[in-house]
Parts: C-alpha cells; sequence; structure tokens
C-alpha cells in the first residue's frame, strides 16, 4: 500500500512539474481536452497571389484542394472584378464549423463552411482588413482593419458589422483572452498594443511596442501571457495578459519575425517563432523564455498554428509555396505539403467536418494549377564578406507574368535601395529597376515586382539572359550592386 502511494506521489509530481494532460491548444483554454489529430482535422493556408485557401488533411498531411476565392493577375485587374484579392488572413470558429478568410486587396471577409468548403457570405469591410478572429463564445467576429483605425465588429449569425471600436491607427491584428474577457490588438503603424474589455468593447490597458510594426500576436492557452512579433527590428515581446499588462520580456528572434503560436505539452508551455530571414523556427519556453530549439525550414516562413493536441506545429512557407509539420517533442520536420502561392496565415481546425476521410464538396476544391509553378531564385552579398544566400527570391506564376517576391536580408538598415536587372552577371553596365525600396532596423525588406521575369532571368530563343542585382540608391541613381543573383 505504502508502495502504490508512494507511486502515485510521484506521478502526481511528475505532472505537476511537466503540466498537465489536459494541456489545450491555440486558441482555446488550456483547461480544454486536447483532440487527437485524426481525418476530421483541417490544416487552412491563405494563400496571397493565387488567392486561394489550401485544405490539408493532417491525418495523412494530404492536400485535399484549395478554394479558389479569386483569380491571379492579370484576371483581376477589371473593374467588372468580383472575386478576392490578396487572400492574407484567417480565423475559426469556436465549434470550427466556420473558417474566416481575409482579404487585403478587396477588403472583404470570405466565411466559409468547413464541412462543404463553399462560401457562404462575404462582408465587404474598411481600407485593407487584416486579420478576423471570433470571440471565444462564438457571438462576434472582429478584424483589424488595417488600413484604417478600428476594429469592425461583426455578428457572427448575420456577419453583418454592428459596431467598430477605435484604435491607434493601423490596427495590425487581434487575438482574445482565452477565458474571452480581453482582446488583445497590436498595431502595425503605431508602437502601441491596446488591450479592450470585450463585453464593453472599452479600452482598458495600453502596452507599449519597441517598434510601430507589429504583425501578429497571441494568448497562451493558461491565460497568463500576450506574445507579440516585432518584424520590423527583428523581435519578439512578451507582456502579462492580466493587468497592469506589464511587459515580461523582449527577445531578440532575427530579421524578418513573422508570427508566433504555441504547443502546451506535458514537457511544459512553448512558443514557436517563425523567423524569414534566416527561415528558421525558434522555439522558446513560456515559463523563462529560455530558447530550446532552432529548426531550420524552407523559404520565409510565416503563419503557423498547433494542432489540437500540441503534438505538431504546421508553418506556411511563404516563399516555398509550402506547408511544413514539425513535430513537437522533438522539433523536426517531419512532412512538407504542397498548397497555393506564397501562403500566410495558417489555421489548425480539430473536427472540422463530421466523419472521417470526408472531402467536402468536390466542385468547390480545386487543383492547384498554375500555383504549383514557382521559380526559386537567390542573390549573394559581394566581395569578401559574402553572406551566404541572405536573399531568396519567388517568381509566382501568373501566366506570361509573374509576381517576384524577395525576402530580402543582410544589407545596410535603413537605407534605399533598389532591385534591378542587369544585362550581366557581375552587375556592371546599366541597370534596369524593377522596385526601390528601403531596409528596416535589421537591413531586411520584403520587396514585390510584377512582370515577365523569370523568362528574362532564363534568357533563351534569342533573348539576351538577364540577371537580378540589389543596389544601393534610388531609382533614378543606382550604385554599385550590394548582392547579385546566383549563377
Amino acid at each position: 500500500m505504502k508502495h502504490l502511494q508512494l507511486q502515485l506521489l510521484l506521478l502526481a509530481g511528475s505532472i505537476g512539474a511537466f503540466g498537465t494532460a489536459l494541456a489545450g491548444q491555440a486558441p482555446f483554454a488550456a483547461d480544454a481536452k486536447d483532440i487527437a489529430i485524426s481525418h476530421s482535422d483541417r490544416v487552412y493556408a491563405a494563400e496571397q497571389f493565387s488567392n486561394t485557401v489550401s485544405v490539408t488533411d493532417p491525418a495523412d498531411n494530404t492536400l485535399l484542394g484549395v478554394i479558389r476565392l479569386g483569380d491571379p493577375l492579370p484576371g483581376n485587374l477589371s473593374p467588372l472584378y468580383k472575386g478576392q484579392v490578396l487572400v492574407h488572413g484567417l480565423g475559426f470558429s469556436p465549434d470550427g464549423k466556420t473558417l474566416a478568410a481575409v482579404s487585403i486587396g478587396s477588403n472583404s471577409v470570405s466565411f466559409i463552411d468547413t464541412t462543404t468548403n463553399a462560401v457562404k457570405h462575404v462582408t465587404y469591410l474598411g481600407r485593407s482588413p487584416h486579420e478576423a478572429f471570433f470571440t471565444p463564445d462564438g457571438r462576434e467576429v472582429w478584424v483589424t482593419v488595417r488600413g484604417e483605425d478600428y476594429v469592425a465588429v461583426l455578428d457572427a449569425q448575420t456577419f453583418q458589422e454592428k459596431t467598430r471600436i477605435q484604435v491607434p491607427a493601423g490596427p495590425g491584428m487581434q487575438i482574445f483572452s482565452p477565458d474571452g474577457r480581453y482582446g488583445y490588438v497590436c498595431s502595425s503603424f503605431n508602437p502601441e498594443t491596446v488591450v479592450i474589455e470585450v463585453a464593453s468593447h472599452t479600452i482598458v490597458g495600453h502596452v507599449q511596442q519597441e517598434s510601430p510594426f507589429c504583425p501578429n500576436i497571441a494568448a497562451t492557452p493558461d491565460g497568463r501571457q500576450v506574445w507579440l512579433t516585432l518584424k520590423d527590428i527583428g523581435k519578439t515581446m512578451v507582456f502579462d495578459a492580466r493587468p497592469p499588462f506589464a511587459v515580461l520580456k523582449t527577445i531578440d528572434t532575427g530579421p524578418i519575425t513573422n508570427h508566433v503560436n504555441f504547443a502546451f505539452t506535458r514537457k511544459g508551455g512553448f512558443a514557436y517563432v517563425t523567423v524569414g530571414g534566416i527561415n528558421q523556427i525558434k522555439v522558446f519556453r513560456t515559463d523563462n523564455f529560455q530558447q530550446v530549439a532552432t529548426i531550420p525550414v524552407g523559404k520565409l516562413p510565416h503563419g503557423l498554428w498547433p494542432s489540437g493536441d500540441g503534438r505538431r506545429m504546421y508553418v506556411g512557407l511563404e516563399n516555398a509555396d509550402a506547408l511544413t509539420a514539425i513535430d513537437t517533442s522533438n522539433h523536426r520536420v517531419v512532412a512538407t505539403v504542397p498548397v497555393g502561392q506564397a501562403p500566410q496565415a495558417v489555421v489548425y481546425v480539430p473536427n472540422a467536418v463530421a466523419q472521417d476521410h470526408a472531402t467536402g464538396n468536390p466542385t468547390v476544391l480545386q487543383p492547384l494549377g498554375t500555383a504549383t509553378s514557382a521559380t526559386q531564385l537567390e542573390l549573394f552579398g559581394t566581395g569578401s564578406a559574402r553572406v551566404p544566400a541572405p536573399t531568396s527570391v519567388s517568381l509566382f506564376d501568373q501566366g506570361l507574368t509573374q509576381v517576384l517576391q524577395a525576402s530580402v536580408t543582410g544589407l545596410e538598415p535603413k537605407q534605399a535601395y533598389v532591385l534591378a536587372l542587369s544585362a550581366h552577371p557581375d552587375g556592371s553596365g546599366a541597370l534596369q529597376p524593377l522596385a526601390a525600396f528601403k531596409t528596416n532596423p535589421r537591413g531586411s525588406a520584403i520587396v514585390n515586382a510584377v512582370g515577365p521575369i523569370r523568362q528574362l532571368v532564363r534568357g533563351g530563343e534569342g533573348a539576351a539572359q538577364r540577371y537580378l542585382v540589389i543596389a544601393p540608391g534610388t531609382t533614378e541613381q543606382p550604385g554599385a550592386p550590394a548582392q547579385l543573383q546566383s549563377p
């Protein structure tokens, strides 16, 4: 009997040290039961340049197809165009039956039935909404309208806007405390996060951001912490989720710090941060903020979300058109799934469909099509202090043209540069500018351009090959190239 009592005490001590069996995964509370991975679950990714939402079965990491919300270029340039443009943000209802997909370019939220994959309503809002999330009680949907200065509050039944909450200009994203008491709204244009009481829609707290550009914010399932990323300075801040909302820690995470999310397991709580400039996931304990792992992944990791049991973390690779799965027990990549062009937000919805192996409406889910035809390039630094592949470039196929996206690092901070084409691999001679940009305080930037660039950099059929370069200066007066395209 004494031996049995001793075993029970040791077991209780072990559970106390490493967390409870009911660990609860974001966005649910820590006392919510974990939900084992099954064919009823779905992983969704919002893809910005193919204007699709990909649907993946996590049980066998199989792409089921994409929900096509809009057309790629140049089809979406018509004044009579009615589809969605720049599909970017994702949220889902507490019951897992409704997905909210935000399209920045068409100022909309598309509400999708997760069982049928059909769009059941589209709500149009103000300029450039960014993210949409349901309140934990499922009654409201809050949408940050980043191009303006408010959070649009929608009725979760009618999907109509019922009120607005004024916040600092440029609200980047909002997330809720697991108990539904607070909404946390960070800013992409001002160095200030506000805390809003959900019941009254009033601001009850302020948190000073270390920089003005927060793209992502997340609350831990235990209700104790809020983590936010600062993309321009490559840092992640942590503050107390409860009054007075004091800052607890600022972590230097690296250039192009994108999103953060959590896996709560028997070993404790862990924060996963996507860092695009170095193409890594950094993992930190939530109790002492110690970094415990660095996970190399594909190009430009962006959004991420845990499985319903915390055993997997799914990450969208923006410049690789892929979704990758990480085993949280050993921090290793265990699967990679092709998805649409430039995945942004990612969400994992447990029990999204009612029956195992359900495929939804086959007339809605479509194959990837041209979204699989991306060209990958790299640019290297010049001179003796060459940084290995500091800049990755993806050319997303749009028919005869491509959308170019460069994940630029390794340059001087806060300086003007030009992405251009050169007739010579060493960048000599006259340059043909494609895009002008200014680096952030970490010497990084995300740069876009549109054109038949793949045909130019490949050459052939009588056309001389051109080479991508990055040079300091302006489009009128570019300097000597600082980075050159890899041969």
